[in-house]
């Protein structure tokens, strides 16, 4: 079976109450936010007034990554002496989580804003970055990676292609959650690239996982290894990929009216930490339209293969393939010390999945970190770093004035 135990529910859950496309449009409170969960990111991006432009580059493994930018803001249109950002997304998403929450909120129109030329990444496998020079999404041998590969290659790629595309010698990167585990492998194992980063903001950072709180991820974490084989078993190598499902359930199951919003709320809670206060329930069904986006499952396992270890190391092949790849029988520690990109360090109290005690780690291994900043809410979750009400006060203002000190 390929499809997700999620996605089956909702198919069936449509089915049941016999819903189409235009009976679900004609039930929104507000067309105009229906609208924005179908947009891809480009469409989106314009949609509210600003400039977009797609650009595509191919990673040394062959595999084609898209990027999103706007090269300006609303009014001013020069491209030049803006200085150069980079935005890399989170696990199970793309580049559409910096715009979501709208011109005035979302990370991606702010930074434009505030002068910025704003380059947005898509990670291989999600709803943009699905194509490979001699692979299909079809076959299994497309999803053989983990977010190793990611920071090892496509991160390189589109930095490389930035710079060239630029002519600018250095870039501002901004993560969220993997998008840092993919930079700390980046900058670990290929450190000429920490000479390419001006400075690093590291929004929830993920790298050591021991500590996390979420329920759900300590239940299934410890049978890693077993759910690894039963996917293998069932030919499930993509997990929660980007369709009209995804529309078509948020739009269902979360919109304001439906008895089943407090479903979507507490699934994202139950994963995530709980801050009820600063979720804002309208733009529940754009945030299902665009996420989750597309993984591989080993991804997932790789992670679930931290939480056991309390390492930060290289993906756990087994063994004997371990000897082979690496030449240990257990795979290597990633060297954070060989960082030499000035790193900041962004982390909230009621983070499940980035928990504090698990950056304190990194402020320990990480010798070029220059600040580790908490955000002033005791309530303050994993996705409250992207779609907090007020995330602009309560993280955005300060990050891009941090930043303002590297231009």
């Amino acid at each position: 079976m390929k499809n997700s135990f999620i996605t089956v529910l909702t198919i069936h859950t449509l089915h049941l109450i016999n819903c189409d496309e235009e009976l679900l449009r004609s039930n929104s409170p507000d067309n105009n936010l229906q609208e924005d969960a179908t947009l891809d990111a480009f469409t989106l991006i314009r949609k509210y007034g600003y400039p977009c432009e797609i650009h595509r580059t191919y990673t040394e493994d062959k595999y084609m990554v898209e990027m999103h930018r706007i090269p300006h803001d609303k009014y001013n249109t020069s491209k030049e002496n803006r200085p150069v950002v980079f935005l890399q997304h989170g696990l199970l998403s793309s580049s559409a989580e910096w715009v979501l929450m709208m011109p005035g909120k979302g990370l991606a129109y702010l930074l434009a804003d505030a002068g910025y030329d704003v380059w947005m990444g898509n990670a291989r496998g999600n709803t943009y970055s699905r194509k490979h020079k001699t692979l299909k999404p079809s076959s299994s041998a497309f999803w053989t990676f983990s977010w190793h590969e990611i920071g090892y290659y496509d991160i390189p790629a589109m930095i490389d292609y930035i710079l060239k595309e630029t002519g600018v010698s250095k870039l501002q990167y901004v993560g969220f959650s993997q998008g840092n585990t993919a930079f700390f492998v980046m900058a670990s194992t290929r450190p000429e690239y920490n000479d390419k980063i001006v400075a690093m903001q590291a929004l929830a950072p993920v790298a050591y996982v021991g500590n996390i709180k979420s329920p759900f991820i300590k239940a299934v974490a410890p049978f890693t290894n077993s759910l690894e084989r039963i996917l293998k078993l069932l030919g499930q190598h993509e997990l929660f990929a980007n369709g009209k499902i995804n529309e078509l359930a948020g739009g269902l199951l979360c919109r304001e009216e439906a008895i089943t919003q407090a479903l979507c709320t507490n699934l994202l809670f139950l994963l995530c930490g709980y801050n009820e206060a600063q979720l804002n329930k309208t733009m529940l069904p754009i945030i299902m339209g665009h996420t989750p986006a597309g993984a591989s499952t080993r991804q997932m396992i790789h992670f679930g293969q931290l939480y056991k270890s309390k390492k930060f190391s290289n993906f756990d092949y087994g063994w004997l393939t371990n000897k082979r790849v690496y030449g240990t029988f257990s795979p290597p520690s990633y060297n954070l010390s060989a960082i030499r990109t000035p790193v900041f360090l962004h982390y909230g109290d009621n983070d499940w999945l980035s928990a504090p005690k698990d950056v304190d780690k990194l402020l320990f291994e990480i010798k070029s970190v220059v600040g580790k900043f908490r955000v002033p809410l005791d309530k303050f979750n994993h996705l409250d770093f992207i779609f907090a009400i007020d995330a602009d006060k309560l993280l955005y203002q300060r990050l891009i004035k941090i930043m303002s000190r590297f231009v």
